[in-house]
């Protein structure tokens, strides 16, 4: 009886200790919504008919704040998560850049690379009767998108032939568009991206996503993110739905094939986490060396406010966005030591829509009395 008395006691002891300590503290280092932050998001979605965005916000290399706000879709009242991958579209480009550097670094080329032709990384991979009209496009012509050549308008060929695999659009391109032209004008080109990926393919021995995702993704942390399908029955687990406006179908394009330019899922949290490991910052050891970071955002025209896959300005800001239809996106890195993320599943064509999505974190991060916490949610 002794026994069990005291077995009892002991029970009731540890069932009542447990309780206290769940009373005292039930989300220790939990986050503290910011509801002016909250606010702008939902005007902003309210005002452009966004069915539902994700943001992640860093301090000092440290994720402070990382919220999901609305749904799926006008018919899919599933609520967004943080967990949730979108379409980053040509968000992709900083990416691929990284990856380029990573070569860089491991001494298989130099931006002063040529690309095509005798003696270049992809020399004749690619059958074109027209290749001595390319043989002096550079690497770094490709990352500065000053081949002047393959724009992207109404006739960009990565919305062309759609059935065509990369090897056969390469090839189409170089047969059907003149690329004699002067080098050095900057002229914003999805495919010179897409060849920037058969480069990192041609000089790796992976696939351009394999290739990411060994030496650019797994050192920042990130095992989430992954290449999009293209239509809504191939949508990968834990991947938003996209809504188009004003008639555009956000199923439409083949996104598979836009890889290198176009072609990455991700949660803002993991882009917050690639964004930490590249932006310079001392919080976090960067997966570049000082003297790459310093190649990779140097500006190349000076009237194009463009670097090596990033825009970048005279203040050390860098930034891209991403647009197609049923996505816009955008990743910033401020000099004052934040970096941050946002991710839509719609796109609104109205003229106001970009600059409202650019200016809608930074009153935050110019306002001294916005209250970050000190906490790290990685």
């Amino acid at each position: 009886m002794k026994t069990s008395m005291l077995l009892f006691t002991v029970a009731i002891l540890l069932i009542a200790g447990c309780k206290k300590s769940s009373d005292e503290d039930p989300t220790p280092g939990g986050q503290n919504d910011i509801p002016a932050i909250d606010n702008a998001v939902q005007a902003f979605m309210n005002t452009y008919a966004i069915p539902g965005v994700s943001l992640a916000i860093t301090k000092d290399d440290k994720l402070v704040y990382v919220k999901s706000y609305g749904k799926m879709s006008g018919t899919d009242n599933t609520a967004i998560t943080n967990s949730n991958l979108f379409r980053i579209a040509s968000v992709s480009k900083p990416i691929t850049s990284v990856g380029i550097m990573k070569l860089v670094e491991a001494g298989k080329l130099t931006l002063d690379s040529k690309v095509f032709g005798p003696g270049s990384i992809l020399g004749s991979d690619f059958p074109s009767s027209h290749l001595g009209d390319v043989s002096d496009v550079t690497i770094r012509n490709l990352l500065h998108h000053t081949t002047n050549a393959w724009p992207n308008n109404g006739s960009d060929p990565m919305f062309q032939q759609p059935t065509m695999n990369h090897s056969q659009l390469i090839s189409w391109t170089l047969d059907n568009y003149n690329a004699v032209t002067t080098r050095g004008i900057f002229s914003y080109s999805n495919f010179g991206y897409c060849i920037l990926g058969r480069v990192i393919e041609k000089l790796s021995g992976k696939s351009y996503e394999q290739f990411i995702k060994d030496e650019v993704l797994t050192p920042c942390g990130i095992s989430t993110m992954v290449m999009s399908g293209n239509t809504l029955a191939d949508r990968k687990p834990n991947e938003v739905i996209y809504n188009g406006q004003n008639g555009n179908n956000p199923y439409l394009y083949n996104i598979t094939r836009m890889d290198s330019h176009g072609g990455w899922l991700a949660s803002a949290t993991d882009l917050a986490r690639f964004m930490v490991k590249v932006d310079g910052f001392p919080g976090k050891a960067d997966i570049l060396q000082p003297s790459t970071l310093t190649l990779m955002t140097t500006m190349s025209v000076p009237s194009s406010n463009y670097a090596c896959g990033w825009g970048v300005n005279s203040a050390n800001h860098w930034w891209h966005t991403g647009s197609l239809p049923g996505t816009a996106t955008e990743i910033i890195r401020a000099n004052s030591g934040f970096c941050w993320v946002v991710l839509c599943n719609s796109r609104n064509n109205s003229a106001n829509f970009s600059g409202a999505l650019d200016g809608l974190i930074w009153p935050f991060i110019n306002d001294t009395s916005t209250p970050w916490q000190d906490i790290d949610q990685f």
